[in-house]
């Protein structure tokens, strides 16, 4: 897992905005409480107020399956038992058991299956379009909460607002082999899963409409919504997607064939053999805390050097079942996907790779020991390629990122971080795009590139880099889209707020008609990519500055990691 380190002084800061965050917040719920009927029972709401004091109705903590503890604890998720009397869903329910990104301590529960259901109006001619939030995190870590995901600036718009909690870590994506066990992994998938056939069942008794569903998340989050779009069982349950800075080609999303859940009962104690039903009965037993706690302690030195970096994400499973997601190497299962006939917003941020540089700062060795760059080659381009071959294509990367320069953690620091920009997202989001023009040619996919660089609204990078380092840092969009813990109330006239309502204003706009051009961007004309030019790494895209530019972006460096691949495993 990504490992933030903070100055004191920062903690504390972060802290103290939770805290007067929640107050906050707690003073914008009203004194007007609302019933609705859901298919297991009736749920009570509250009408809040947004930071502009703007009303809106909240449903929050809602259950839309079982526990999953017990027996249920690493399966499929299974619907919700019914409940008589109403149920008060005026508060954040739990959040999934992890360890917290800022404070490092433990929290949350196994009991996290619910979701929060934001409507401007529960009444109006005709119903609203529906967006469908899946939080990022690495599946390590994330939250359906107001102190990440308030939806203020989504509720000044006519839209119906869904954010969904998932299992994270091993209690959301352990896998084991033996199919007596019924343990086949992705299970946190299977409930974005459930929680989708909810919102089919359910959001129209609150004013959303069944047939107009939009799926967007960021990070993981975007990689979810791609495995979706992929996951035949998906089919029918939304009607177009956002990928915000990632996708399912994403290095980071295919867990790697490695004895995980051996590993992990060994770390917490375990002393049989590698016996898939014993491993499981030793962890069965074992509290969801301590499996947390130990999760991340399982990557071996040298996978660090290969830059393997969680041990429980998505991943092909092992065998046919009932609750089978996804059956086939994510790359394969491109080539006839149901999405391939929905509209899709495509996108990344302009410097992807400040996310690590917390983690890059603390661990020198990353760029001293780069040598000769062979680790730093995608897995399927290993797979293909000789070694001979493999250290000629390294070479490309180096001289693409460094240069003459002999990688040094003092002098070619943001040489690094431009390299891992590219591994880590631009490469895998460019091949995302190529396939979409290979498979979905007559379909719109809209491209954009992100690079609002707030010199005090760009959370995530003051969060990570401190407050003396600029860029659009990995996650810093998410900060005009959802009103958080770090934010305060915009005056009207900054361009943090124009942002925040041309980013709302577009993805509002894609939700309720396919097309993203709005009036907040009216001095451009947002134009879905053609084929031809993505192709020949030239294409065009919407650039979300200070203002918006429909332009193409530079792409001499991604035309060298697309030199990588072969035709067969390019996209």
């Amino acid at each position: 897992m990504v490992e933030i380190t903070l100055p004191f002084m920062h903690l504390v800061e972060m802290g103290a905005k939770m805290v007067s965050h929640r107050i906050q917040q707690y003073r914008l719920a009203t004194n007007e409480t609302v019933i609705v009927d859901t298919s297991y029972g009736q749920v009570k709401g509250v009408k809040r107020k947004t930071i502009y004091d703007h009303d809106f109705y909240a449903f929050e903590g809602i259950p839309y399956a079982k526990p999953p503890v017990g027996e249920l604890r690493f399966r499929a998720p299974q619907p919700p038992v019914p409940w008589t009397g109403v149920r008060n869903c005026t508060s954040t329910g739990n959040r999934p058991m992890q360890r917290h990104f800022i404070l490092g301590i433990l929290q949350g529960s196994e009991d996290c299956l619910n979701l929060n259901v934001y409507a401007k109006e529960l009444k109006s001619d005709k119903p609203l379009p529906v967006m469908v939030w899946i939080y990022g995190g690495a599946y390590q870590i994330g939250e359906a909460t107001r102190d990440l995901y308030a939806p203020d600036y989504f509720m000044e718009r006519d839209v119906v607002l869904v954010t969904v909690n998932y299992r994270l870590g091993a209690l959301g994506f352990l896998s084991l082999n033996d199919p007596d066990l019924q343990v086949p992994g992705n299970a946190g998938l299977k409930d974005q899963l459930l929680a989708l056939r909810w919102i089919q069942e359910n959001i129209a008794n609150f004013n959303g409409d069944p047939n107009n569903v939009t799926l967007f998340g960021e990070s993981a989050g975007a990689a979810s919504t791609h495995l979706l779009m992929l996951a035949p069982k998906a089919q029918g349950l939304f009607h177009k997607a956002i990928l915000q800075s990632g996708s399912a080609l994403c290095p980071w999303v295919e867990a790697q064939p490695r004895d995980w859940a051996f590993r992990l009962a060994v770390e917490l104690g375990y002393k049989g053999g590698n016996a898939d039903k014993e491993v499981f009965r030793f962890l069965s037993k074992t509290s969801a805390s301590r499996i947390v706690s130990a999760q991340n302690r399982l990557i071996l030195p040298q996978e660090e050097h290969e830059r393997i970096m969680f041990a429980f994400t998505p991943l092909v499973e092992p065998y046919e079942s009932a609750d089978c997601l996804l059956a086939k190497p994510f790359k394969d299962l491109l080539i006839t996907a149901w999405s391939n006939e929905i509209p899709v917003i495509l996108g990344s941020n302009t410097h992807e790779g400040l996310f690590h540089y917390a983690e890059t700062k603390r661990k020198p060795y990353l760029v001293n020991e780069l040598a000769d760059f062979v680790h730093m080659l995608p897995t399927a381009v290993k797979g293909e390629r000789e070694a001979h071959e493999q250290k000629e294509l390294a070479l490309r990367i180096k001289e693409a990122h460094f240069g003459e320069k002999v990688p040094h953690h003092n002098d070619t620091f943001d040489n690094y971080l431009e390299m891992v920009s590219y591994r880590h997202f631009f490469s895998d989001i460019h091949r995302t795009l190529l396939a979409r023009m290979a498979y979905a040619p007559n379909v719109p996919t809209y491209l954009y590139h992100f690079a609002f660089d707030s010199p005090h609204f760009n959370h995530y990078r003051i969060l990570n880099c401190g407050k003396s380092v600029r860029g659009v840092s990995h996650a810093d969009d998410l900060s005009y889209l959802f009103y958080n813990v770090s934010a305060g109330k915009l005056s009207s006239y900054s361009d943090e707020f124009k942002t925040v309502q041309r980013m709302t204003g577009m993805w509002t706009a894609f939700a309720t008609t396919g097309n993203p051009n709005c009036e907040e961007i009216a001095s451009t004309s947002w134009q879905p990519v053609e084929a031809n030019d993505a192709e020949r790494a030239q294409p065009k895209c919407l650039n979300i500055e200070e203002e918006v530019e429909f332009i193409t972006l530079p792409q001499e460096k991604l035309k060298v990691w697309e030199s990588l691949y072969t035709n067969n495993s390019l996209y």
